[in-house]
């Protein structure tokens, strides 16, 4: 009897140290959830500058305007100036009534009108002198010796002849500007310039 008490005591004694022996093994075998905590390394946030581009206004530019040769004055109106068979104008400055006439033997252009100097008086003109100008179909210029007027037209104040423009009928071309007329027999080329305070025969 003894010797199994003894065995089954040593048994005994043995398992009670397997099972001390097996309480750390246990508490070593268990899962260890260790959190570290991650370091939080927030690096600063740079906010880009914002780059707003200054937007110039879109100005369009007027599309050039067509070049356009400088104008010519209009094409005289002849027929106003046309009184029969004949045609009148006044001067610019009305200083001069002027006419391209067609007389009964002749035609012929002149003004009438007060201009400085005048040539002495012929001996043979009797009646109004040194108030009329004329270049006719032969000849140079002349002042006229006449009993009344020539170059005024049958309806009283004739149209202006504008300054710079000209009258071209029966042969002979006058011309305007701001103070004197010219007129010229175109076949000849003779004829005469009058203004106010000056005048020529050619």
């Amino acid at each position: 009897m003894w010797p199994v008490a003894v065995v089954a005591g040593a048994a005994l004694f043995v398992a009670g140290c397997g099972g001390s022996a097996d309480g750390p093994e246990a508490d070593s075998g268990a899962t260890s959830t260790t959190t570290s905590a991650a370091a939080s390394t927030t690096s600063p946030t740079t906010v880009a500058p914002s780059t707003t581009e200054e937007t110039t206004p879109s100005t369009t530019e007027p599309a050039p305007e067509p070049e356009t040769s400088p104008e010519e004055p209009a094409p005289l109106a002849q027929v106003e100036y046309q009184r029969n068979e004949s045609y009148y104008f006044s001067s610019p400055d009305g200083t001069f009534e002027c006419g391209i006439v067609r007389l009964p033997t002749r035609t012929e252009a002149g003004c009438e009108g007060p201009t400085d100097p005048i040539p002495p008086r012929p001996e043979d003109c009797m009646v109004n002198w040194g108030l009329g100008i004329r270049v006719q179909d032969s000849g140079e210029g002349e002042f006229v010796c006449s009993g009344g007027p020539v170059y005024l037209s049958p309806d009283g104040a004739s149209p202006v002849l504008p300054p710079g423009s000209s009258l071209s009928q029966l042969g002979y071309t006058c011309a305007t500007t701001a103070a004197d007329v010219t007129c010229i027999n175109d076949a000849t080329g003779h004829g005469f310039r009058v203004a106010a305070g000056s005048n020529e025969t050619f």
